[in-house]
């Protein structure tokens, strides 16, 4: 037996050393079978229980690589692990499993909670075959009210919540958040723009001329009178719309009282923000607490799990997510693990409602306590208004999934009928369609986009600077070139076995017959000679519709105008060329801010924007003298020498 304390093992959180008690936690015991068979992969759970304690922890199998293959939590990890060994009570897919195992690891937890806690945070690592996985790993859209400022900024913020200041949410997708946004810029009058913006405006902007934006920043209102509008809407997000309505409602009619008339049809125009807000509602949330319905639904082996998000009384939108790995698996273990990784980085509400009966439904409530450094409840009601809305969810979550397979059922017909019209030996799992982007030789991006049967995998999208200094401007060819040396070449030293499904089963490149030999020449510089390639050229007067398809022989083949399989391949070279250009502006909006100054070092955001507020122009102080640069405001003579011994070394 050998020991391994490896980073997977230590979970990256604040409180992890209270947590995860890992005094004598970690085993790893490794068998030498190279063949996936049962009697090895018994032997290997054997060999662990001879040392397995009897209390709470994470187990994790391990294939003859290395690789995960899945992750569990157990009250007691000797009980636990030892169900593997009873062949008798195993189902199909655990056996499977079993005979793939050569090793485990072991982490023992204080509480049987922690062990739910952590086991969510390493499958959500390590990503399991026989793990239930949620797919959807993007994180949900927030609205943050800034609090680091004279006049708090109200915002969009998604990731890492680092900023000072009140947040709201989550919402379930940019929409629904830019919907909220503008409505609330017309209730209350907040500023929107960047610090920047903000300290360097000499006049109200477009914002306050359509009766968005109050203009502090011109002081068009007192900072009294502007923390009350701040007051307001939190306490309008935070689930007071009574009481702001209300508010509204006297100032609109003490206005009307004194003719002014102006101001009432101001308040009017806010009170009818406030009323689209309020509407704007697909589920009655009136006197709920903060809280997530989830409501689940399954047909065969696909699963689909709704979730409406409750906030402030306020329902803030549904997302629909579709767990994978999830044939043959149980429904509460399903739903179980869902809760556990859609909780691992953000913050439960204090009432989570399911219209399922989980046998652990007070150990998830007990996990989500943990997390949340709050009591969290977890339940399935029976009756009343809370029951309605997690039938509302069901209703959802079933409609959703009957979608789900029509959409699936029409994809995998055109996927067949792809493989007919493009010669494939089969349908392909992973598809990588290329493009670059560039003005005029300037800023240069590759792209790269990957589709699978059941859509398109964003999170595998690759951007690819082009690096070599030797390329031409505006040469294509070169940068196809370029892009696919690195993709391939990094591909042959991550996986040079093609055992970890990250290679493509079809390459479709965005251009002729020019980027098809560039194409093919990189590959073959770098030994890849096997992977099918496809290119998509626009038709005469670049019509869409009218796309020459080029084969790897060389032969030109058109598909008919009204093909379904024409407006796949449309829709994918269409996303390709949508996230080389999103790329190339931003890396181009990224080299209009640069300037000379931010090469020379020792000069930070403040020193540089003094220079330029004195001299203008980056070229000013290029050519200032050193009398000059140390006549600068905010620029001592240290500085003021670093910078003209920069420009006149």
């Amino acid at each position: 037996m050998t020991v391994n304390m490896s980073k997977a093992d230590r979970p990256d959180q604040p409180n992890a050393a209270n947590r995860f008690n890992e005094e004598k936690a970690t085993y790893v015991v490794r068998g030498d079978g190279e063949t996936p068979d049962l009697a090895a992969g018994m032997a290997a759970i054997n060999e662990t229980l001879k040392t397995l304690p009897n209390r709470p922890g994470v187990y994790r199998m391990q294939d003859k690589r290395g690789d995960v293959l899945y992750v569990g939590k157990a009250k007691s990890l000797k009980n636990r692990v030892g169900s593997y060994v009873q062949m008798a009570r195993l189902p199909q897919r655990l056996l499977r499993m079993v005979a793939q195992t050569r090793s485990m690891t072991i982490v023992t937890t204080a509480s049987e909670a922690d062990a739910l806690l952590l086991e969510a945070q390493l499958i959500k690592k390590f990503r399991p075959a026989y793990n239930v996985l949620l797919r959807d790993d993007k994180s949900f859209p927030f609205i943050l009210l800034r609090e680091d400022h004279d006049f708090p900024r109200i915002q969009k913020h998604r990731g890492a919540q680092r900023l000072k200041g009140k947040y709201f949410g989550p919402f379930a997708s940019a929409g629904s958040v830019n919907q909220t946004l503008n409505a609330l810029q017309k209730l209350f009058l907040l500023r929107s723009c960047t610090d920047s913006f903000f300290s360097n405006r000499s006049r109200p902007c477009l914002l306050y001329q359509i009766k968005r934006c109050s203009a502090p920043c011109v002081g068009r209102i007192a900072k009294e009178d502007y923390a009350e509008l701040v007051q307001d809407s939190r306490n309008f997000l935070s689930g007071k719309s009574t009481e702001v309505q209300g508010k509204l409602g006297e100032a609109m009619e003490k206005a009307s009282d004194k003719l002014d008339f102006e101001m009432a049809a101001v308040y009017r125009d806010r009170l009818k923000a406030l009323t689209f807000i309020q509407g704007n509602q697909s589920v009655n949330a009136a006197g709920l607490p903060d809280a997530d319905i989830f409501g689940l639904a399954v047909k065969g082996s696909t699963v689909c799990i709704q979730a409406f998000f409750i906030r402030g009384g306020q329902n803030w939108g549904h997302r629909s997510f579709f767990p994978a790995h999830t044939s043959n698996v149980e429904i509460e273990e399903i739903f179980s693990s869902f809760l556990m990784q859609f909780y691992d980085r953000m913050p439960p509400p204090k009432l989570v409602l399911l219209d399922w009966e989980l046998p652990d439904e007070k150990l998830l409530a007990e996990a989500l306590s943990t997390k949340a450094e709050y009591r969290v409840g977890v339940s399935k009601p029976q009756r009343g208004d809370r029951r309605k809305l997690l039938e509302q969810a069901s209703r959802n979550a079933t409609e959703a999934l009957d979608r789900r397979l029509a959409e699936s059922s029409t994809q995998a017909k055109i996927m067949r009928e792809m493989v007919d019209l493009l010669e494939l030996d089969a349908v392909p799992d992973r598809i990588e369609i290329y493009d670059n982007s560039h003005i005029q030789g300037t800023n240069m991006v590759g792209g790269m986009v990957v589709a699978g049967p059941e859509g398109f995998r964003k999170n595998a999208y690759r951007k690819f600077n082009i690096k070599n200094p030797d390329i031409e401007p505006g040469d294509d060819f070169a940068m196809m070139r370029e892009v696919l040396e690195r993709r391939f070449a990094r591909a042959q030293k991550e996986d040079p076995d093609r055992e970890k499904g990250e290679w493509p089963d079809l390459v479709l490149i965005d251009g002729g017959k020019g980027q098809m030999s560039a194409a093919k020449d990189a590959l073959a510089e770098i030994g890849v000679e096997d992977v099918v390639m496809i290119g998509v050229s626009k038709g005469p007067d670049r019509n869409a519709g009218r796309e020459t398809f080029h084969m790897p022989d060389g032969r030109e083949i058109h598909l008919p105008m009204n093909s379904p399989v024409l407006f796949y391949l449309q829709r994918l070279r269409d996303e390709a060329h949508r996230f080389a250009i999103g790329a190339h502006r931003a890396k181009r909006a990224k080299s209009i801010g640069h300037s000379s100054l931010d090469d020379v070092p020792g000069i930070g955001p403040a020193r540089k924007r003094a220079m330029l507020l004195h001299f203008g122009t980056a070229a000013a102080v290029k050519n200032a003298s050193l009398e000059d640069l140390q006549g600068a405001p905010g620029v001592s003579a240290t500085v003021a020498q670093k910078v003209y011994d920069y420009f006149h070394a």
